[in-house]
């Protein structure tokens, strides 16, 4: 008995010995990190570190070897050589770059999600503090020279060397060392990395967006089918409208479409599919379960479309003469227009909800306008929750500034909110006698009652180009909608029956020159601020540009610490926000800029943006909900659904459970079943508790 259990023993003991190579983080050395129970002298680390004393006396003499002439270089270089003493020293130094190993960490850069004891924003400056501790001063065998040996005509000695001796601006220097480890989550921001992304209990980490790619498509509307499957219908630019399924939340799936397949609805001959035209909304009656009505909103090309024809926007009534009116792109104005149009699934089906496609020929024109230039027509349409109308969003028709005033002329639809009745057709006399522009009604309720020199139609004026509108779910008079700017601000606008939201007089809450030149008029305009939105010089730095696309209040459970919230971004998918309203029911809100990542288990790989550990979106056209509230962004590199935030290591304190991972293989097998490292750790376990057990009775143990 007394053999068996030494035997025993010896099998417990090679199994430690053996298992931190297989699930314990690594120090750069292969070694697993060891408990130091004392900081060490030189670098401070303490508890779980790679150095021992040794390796803490060898770095304060290469330390004092380098000679660093400004203090302040000094701290930072110093943080930076002790690096190799951090715990997850194996991942920091396991970088893209060209930087040898053993030599600089990664240094956290701009964008790049950290898992640190410091705050967010020191930490995703840090690659850019040390460029401006150190840019300046000299030093002795540089950490940084071993990158330099491969840079043709630069000569590397240990002569006294500057950061500013081989790059000439911070964004080199941070090309070269800053972004993400291969994981996409670990860098370096001078202080010890806290997260332990090896086990299953997620991080401390400040919140953000986490997300998960469900398909590759590029699409500008998602409509969750009214029957409460999970089914939705998606719709592209180039005219088509897809009915899809969407993957139950942690099942690992994706998005089932094959393109190639007969689409929904076809309308791509009708559509003009340009950079700024194709279809641009579609909408779902509120009765569509028993009368099957689709609606969509694209522009179409009078020239090639004898269908295309409709009043252009640019008339005498509202003070334009067409033939005067130059175009942008030398098309003859108003040759371009904006149409909603309706069809049905009747004929097609038992029933709409068994439909699975919608016949393709045209039942009512609804609204066609021409417009005076190729840009800023808006497009999208939306049912109201409450009130059943259809709420039709229209910008400012283009040109610099809004040259002939359509956003703040109320006899034009051009910059406008509209607000439809789609259900009573009015008779000719009627239609005729109210100068619409199509076949639709005007509600009793709508603001022109108030104001008989304002067009029937408009619901709220004062836009530029919204893009991306939303009703709360929870809240349906919360009529969220993003405006995109022009030069100084992009704005997100509470939506008011007959507001004014100030374009082309203010963009957002600062006044434009035309507003200088037209004061007297301003103080009864009643101008409504923005609720939140952000100054264009502060985003997108490196493209030049920036462009608003509006969200929603988040209302899913997948995510707590978002439900809420009113979550929006940008075009060019460098910056997400959300906008929190404080107290409820105030119309304050507090914004802050949110980092996004991509979660590990996504069902399809998100990509990376070249040098940092941003999710490759592309293009942010747009958001979507599904019928449980959980909200997708829609890019030109795919859809995305908002994910658990544990699945990202984002710290949640409402998130009362860790998310389970999405299944990969289709079985039935919990997706945080024990991987064969993690039974090996627990075997592990269990033998050394044996051990210690059997040291006290047999006073033997892993001789």
């Amino acid at each position: 008995m007394e053999g068996f259990l030494k035997l025993l023993g010896s099998v417990c003991c090679f199994l430690l010995l053996s298992a931190p190579c297989l699930s314990l983080p690594l120090c750069t050395d292969s070694r697993a990190p060891h408990t130091s129970k004392t900081a060490l002298g030189f670098c401070g680390y303490s508890g779980s570190v790679c150095c021992n004393s040794t390796d803490d006396l060898s770095l304060q003499k290469q330390f004092k070897a380098m000679n660093v002439s400004d203090t302040g270089c000094a701290s930072v270089l110093k943080s930076i050589l002790c690096a190799k003493c951090d715990q997850h020293s194996a991942e920091l130094f396991r970088v893209g770059s060209n930087s040898k190993p053993g030599q600089v960490p990664v240094l956290c850069n701009s964008t790049v999600s950290v898992e640190s004891s410091q705050s967010t924003q020191a930490a995703t400056d840090y690659c850019s503090n040390v460029w401006e501790s150190c840019q300046n001063a000299s030093m002795l065998n540089s950490l940084f020279a071993p990158l330099l040996q491969g840079r043709a005509g630069l000569p590397i000695s240990s002569n006294s060397t500057k950061l500013t001796d081989f790059w000439q601006s911070e964004a080199d220097f941070c090309n070269a060392f800053g972004g993400p480890s291969l994981d996409e989550s670990v860098c370096f921001a001078g202080e010890p990395v806290t997260l332990d992304h090896k086990n299953d209990t997620p991080s401390v980490t400040n919140g953000g967006m986490c997300l998960e790619k469900l398909g590759n498509g590029s699409y500008l509307n998602m409509v969750a089918h009214p029957d409460g499957s999970n089914r939705a219908f998606v719709s592209d630019q180039a005219g088509n409208i897809w009915l899809v399924t969407i993957p139950e939340v942690g099942s690992g799936g994706v998005i089932e479409l094959n393109e190639s397949t007969t689409p929904f609805l076809d309308l791509t001959d009708e559509v003009q599919f340009d950079t700024e035209f194709g279809m641009m909304g579609m909408a779902l009656h509120p009765d569509f379960l028993k009368n099957g009505r689709i609606f969509a909103s694209f522009n179409c090309d009078k020239v090639t479309s004898p269908s295309c024809s409709g009043r252009c926007s640019c008339n005498t009534d509202v003070g334009c003469d067409p033939s005067k009116l130059g175009n942008d792109n030398g098309a003859q104005p108003c040759q371009y227009q904006a149409v909603i149009a309706e069809y049905t699934t009747n004929g097609t089906a038992s029933s709409p909800s068994t439909a699975t496609a919608a016949n393709p020929s045209e039942v009512r024109r609804i609204f066609t306008m021409g417009l005076p230039f190729t840009s800023h027509h808006g497009g999208q349409i939306l049912f109201g929750p409450s009130d059943g109308y259809l709420y039709f969003m229209m910008g400012d028709g283009g040109g610099a500034g809004d040259p002939y005033n359509f956003s703040q002329n109320k006899k034009s639809l051009l910059g406008k909110i509209m607000r439809l009745d789609v259900d009573v057709l009015p008779s000719a006399a009627e239609a005729s006698q109210l100068g619409t522009w199509g076949n639709y009604s005007i509600p009793k309720d709508n603001p022109y009652t108030d104001d008989p020199e304002l067009q029937p139609e408009i619901w709220a004026l004062g836009m530029r180009n919204p893009w991306r509108c939303s009703f709360d779910s929870a809240r349906p008079s919360y009529f969220m909608c993003a405006d995109v700017g022009q030069d100084t601000y992009e704005e997100v606008n509470m939506i008011t029956k007959g507001g004014n939201y100030g374009w082309n007089l203010y963009e957002g809450p600062y006044a434009t020159p035309k507003a200088d030149s037209k004061n007297t008029a301003l103080a009864s305009l009643k101008v409504i601020d923005p609720v939140t939105g952000y100054n264009r010089s502060q985003v997108n730095k490196n493209l030049g540009s920036a462009s608003i696309t509006g969200g929603y209040f988040y209302r899913s459970t997948t995510d707590p610490c978002m439900t809420g919230r009113y979550l929006f971004g940008d075009l060019y998918a460098s910056n997400m926000w959300a906008a929190t309203e404080d107290p409820e029911g105030s119309g304050s809100f507090n914004t802050t800029q949110i980092p996004f990542s991509c979660a590990k288990d996504s069902p399809l790989p998100c990509g990376s943006v070249s040098g940092s550990s941003l999710p490759s979106l592309g293009y942010v056209f747009s958001f979507g909900e599904d019928h449980n509230k959980d909200v997708y962004i829609l890019a030109s590199g795919g859809v995305f659904r908002l994910a658990s935030p544990d699945r990202c290591s984002f710290a949640c304190s409402k998130l009362t459970r860790t998310s389970p991972a999405p299944k990969t293989d289709g079985s039935n097998t919990p997706s945080h079943a024990l991987r064969p490292a993690k039974a090996f750790e627990s075997l592990a376990l269990l033998c050394s508790l044996l051990i210690i057990w059997l040291a006290c009775v047999l006073e033997a143990c892993c001789s």
